[in-house]
């Protein structure tokens, strides 16, 4: 499987609808009704793939973070790694590995950073503010992106995780000539950003993604990082805001 088939898209909200309800199982018929969703049902050509199979774990272990438990709060939160360990347990087709799974998790996590990701910096009409986003947990600051999806173009991928994570459509804004993107490879993940100006400052940004975005803002270019600021601090930080992430490649 090559880096690109990984689908960064998270499960919605349509998956859940079927007969079988969360509100009333318990957790091992939960998993076991999981294991159907994402696992039992692949493809056979997939389902002797780790990465596939470890990508289709996480994909269940995000539905039942952000919506099995809005039917059962009182269920148990986990760690992706935790959950992971638990579900190769309970799922028929993972089992056979279970007794591997220390191993299994720490090859996916790092084959999963050399996924490529594309994105967007997102510069209004006067040129002196950008978009960042922050994650649902943690106090880092980022331009909007994702990781791209198998045989996707990267400015289309740029366009989905923008509209996904700001409610922004930048299809009619984003141009793909030379001089508009840049790319950059940090501990062997190639990032892709497009330069698109001329977003209105009154664009009524939301997320429609659940429990991934906390907080989407304008901020001033003038008080982003850049190679000189960060000769005095190896984290970058905004009085109040918290820290910057993948700042300074696209900053120049």
């Amino acid at each position: 499987m090559s880096p690109s088939e990984a689908s960064s898209s998270r499960p919605t909200a349509s998956s859940a609808e079927s007969a079988f309800s969360f509100e009333t199982a318990d957790l091992i018929e939960i998993l076991e009704d999981l294991s159907t969703r994402f696992i039992l049902n692949l493809p056979e050509s997939e389902s002797e793939s780790i990465p596939r199979l470890c990508f289709q774990v996480e994909q269940a272990y995000w539905f039942y973070e952000d919506w099995v438990r809005d039917s059962q709060p009182n269920l148990p939160s986990y760690t992706l790694k935790r959950f992971s360990e638990i579900f190769f347990k309970v799922c028929p087709m993972l089992s056979k590995w279970s007794d591997k799974h220390e191993r299994l998790f720490l090859e996916f996590m790092r084959y999963k950073t050399r996924v490529p990701v594309c994105g967007a910096v997102m510069i209004n009409q006067t040129w002196d503010k950008c978009i960042l986003v922050k994650g649902w947990k943690g106090n880092s600051w980022s331009f909007p992106k994702g990781k791209i999806n198998q045989e996707e173009e990267k400015h289309i991928c740029a366009i989905r995780e923008v509209l996904e994570e700001t409610g922004c459509d930048l299809i009619n804004l984003l141009k793909t000539d030379d001089e508009y993107f840049h790319e950059t490879t940090i501990s062997d993940q190639r990032i892709t950003l497009y330069f698109v100006p001329g977003v209105p400052d009154d664009f009524p940004f939301e997320t429609q993604t659940r429990k991934e975005i906390g907080a989407i803002e304008w901020f001033k270019l003038s008080d982003l990082p850049t190679w000189k600021k960060a000769k005095t601090t190896s984290t970058p930080k905004l009085a109040g805001k918290g820290k910057f992430y993948m700042i300074l490649p696209f900053v120049l």
